[in-house]
């Protein structure tokens, strides 16, 4: 038998949210070489993060700026432009946070990089962001998904027994990430393979959703 799971943790960018920078730069870019280049040596994945780990929006973009002047008007849109970024909810997925919350057999956490200036934008504009008992963001905390302390801020901020809780995340590494804490990771790459994650681990019956 499935060890007995009693909380749910979702990442949200990728399971929940729809968040894609392409929304702006192919918009921006006439061909998809410059903005590959611009994704792999200017505004990069890991300079992204280090915004989700808590520095400023603005001390970002004119250290870009500074350093590489004949990009600025791109630059300048990765945040000025930054909501155009969210493509919308993963409806499906939040058709399974919702019948999870109706239930009520669970509690709900959720745990995502997400810079502390941009989140407040998400929370306007996703009423299920407050179904969730509790969220961790990586930018308020000063830390990001893989490291242990953030996984560690959420088991002893809401009393999570890891034992007993799955955790969410469309990044491998982010979800592995949290068996460090004793926190079972899945691994997500779409709503119907969740469904199949969730049944495996016993929770299944949910208003026929979950078979």
């Amino acid at each position: 038998m499935p060890t007995h799971i009693d909380t749910i943790v979702f990442d949200l960018g990728g399971v929940l949210i729809d968040w894609n920078p392409d929304y702006v730069f192919d918009k921006l870019f006439d061909s998809e070489n410059r903005k590959r280049y611009f994704y792999e040596h200017i505004c990069t994945h890991d300079w992204n993060l280090q915004q989700d780990a808590g520095r400023s929006l603005a001390e970002a973009t004119e250290e870009r700026v500074k350093l590489f002047p004949d990009w600025e008007e791109p630059i300048r849109a990765f945040y000025g432009r930054w909501e155009e970024m969210l493509g919308g909810p993963v409806d499906d997925t939040v058709e399974i946070l919702k019948q999870l919350k109706e239930a009520g057999q669970h509690r709900l956490l959720a745990l995502t990089n997400w810079s502390a200036e941009t989140f407040p934008v998400a929370l306007g504009r996703y009423e299920f962001l407050h179904w969730f008992e509790g969220i961790v963001v990586s930018g308020e905390e000063g830390v990001i998904k893989p490291d242990r302390k953030i996984y560690e801020t959420l088991v002893q901020r809401y009393d999570v027994k890891p034992e007993t809780a799955i955790f969410i995340d469309d990044n491998k590494n982010n979800a592995e990430a949290a068996a460090r804490v004793g926190i079972r990771g899945v691994h997500f790459s779409s709503p119907q393979q969740l469904i199949y994650e969730l049944t495996k681990l016993g929770i299944c019956g949910i208003n026929g959703l979950i078979k």
